[in-house]
Parts: C-alpha cells; structure tokens; sequence
C-alpha cells in the first residue's frame, strides 16, 4: 500500500482481510484514503462504528456483496459464499447507522459479466440508506453507468472488467457521463 500510495495520486481504497481498527490505522498511515470492510462487519458491526468514530464515516466503506434469491436480494460474505442471514435493506440500514460513510454493492451473479448493473439492487440499496451507494458488478458500457446512475440512484460507479476486455476507457466513461449532466471530475 504505502509502495502504492508513492506512485498513485487518485484516492484509493483498500479492502480484503480487515478484520480490526489496528489493521485500518496501519492501511490509512500506509497512504490508503479510505478501507472497505464486508465479512469482518458481519461478525462484529462495532467493528463499523469503532473505524468510523477513530477516523471518521468518509474512511470506512462497508462493502456489500448480493444474490437475489426469491425475489429478495440476500447478502453474502466470504468473497460471496455465505448467506449472513441479512437482506440488502436490512444490512445496508444496519451499515449506514453504525457510521459506514458509503456502500460499495456489489451483485455477485453480474460481477464480471460486463451485462449491465442490477439496477434494482442498486436502488433499492440507494432508497435505504442516507450516505452514497456505490454501484458494482456489471459495467459492460458507459450507458450502463449512466443507468446506475440515473435510474438506480447510485452516487458512484465502480468498474473493472470493462477496461480490461474492452477498448473503453475511464476518461470516455467520464466525458459520456459528463455529456449527459452526470458530476464528474474530469481532471
């Protein structure tokens, strides 16, 4: 991270394996801006309040990972192999109150698929909660980040495997977006 941190000048957030506020404090003194937690919240939810009453809500990210299962979006931990128990709107509710400065959601069926976000998940996510939902899993075209957007409410997009397999790019995504009166820093 700090090797990072020394080479990168974008905000960056780092996520995977943290599982206390020892383990933030040394993340954030490494140079990462913010860290996202998921599996560990689960199993200790103070682990929320306590990062974000050290170092304040806009540090702690508290990803979300669903499936649908009978109409119902479900959340999942341990990289999306454990039911928690918890529906979106119950987890995300329970995230946002114990002081999560944002929600990273993420479908797990769309994640990589490149077919789109799940905008129902995203806006049902977004009509919960008070602080930003961050949209993932899916991003195929710019189009599809307008939709987050737009029609899911989402504060942010996130995306991988569009750049990877595509010849698509952040700057056009951010230009598309911008064309059509989305916010955007295009610098």
């Amino acid at each position: 991270i700090r090797d990072f941190s020394r080479e990168c000048f974008v905000p960056f957030t780092v996520g995977g394996g943290i599982r206390n506020v020892e383990q933030i404090r040394r993340l954030l003194r490494a140079g990462a801006d913010k860290v996202s937690v998921n599996t560990a919240a689960y199993e200790n939810p103070d682990l929320i309040s306590q990062g974000a009453g050290i170092f304040g809500s806009q540090c702690i990210v508290v990803s979300i990972d669903c499936k649908k299962i009978g109409g119902e979006y479900r959340c999942f931990s341990h990289s999306g192999s454990k039911d928690t128990g918890y529906s979106l709107r119950e987890w995300a509710a329970i995230a946002a109150e114990k002081g999560a400065g944002e929600l990273l959601v993420t479908s797990i069926e769309r994640d990589g698929t490149m077919q789109g976000y799940e905008i129902g998940m995203i806006r049902q996510a977004a009509e919960t909660v008070g602080v930003p939902v961050i949209a993932s899993g899916g991003a195929g075209c710019y189009e599809d980040m307008y939709q987050a957007v737009t029609s899911g409410g989402a504060s942010a997009v996130a995306a991988a495997s569009i750049y990877h397999f595509t010849e698509q790019t952040p700057k056009e995504a951010k230009e598309y977006l911008g064309e059509r009166g989305v916010p955007v820093r295009l610098r």
